[in-house]
């Protein structure tokens, strides 16, 4: 158990901040996710726009430091090839 006043700050900031993150982590899930819907469903179209619509979250999620960057490109790039094969 945290005894000094900044250890017991730190945990209650922790908690704070786990908050954030899981609520940005869950929306870039969901912009990822409309795009596999629209592969799944052969639509072309709604993919790419799909697509352009969780690039920026991707980056953004990079930039508030809840993904690597490498996994951001990761995925980008698994994506993008699954859109342009369809």
């Amino acid at each position: 158990m945290a005894n000094t006043p900044q250890a017991k700050k730190r945990i209650r900031r922790n908690d704070r901040r786990a908050e954030v993150n899981g609520a940005r982590m869950s929306r870039i899930r969901s912009f990822v996710k409309k795009v596999e819907a629209a592969i799944e469903g052969g639509d072309k179209d709604a993919a790419k726009e799909a697509l352009a619509n969780a690039q920026p979250e991707l980056a953004r999620g990079v930039a508030r430091g809840v993904l690597h960057k490498n996994t951001a490109s990761r995925k980008m790039s698994r994506l993008t090839k699954r859109v342009s094969a369809l």
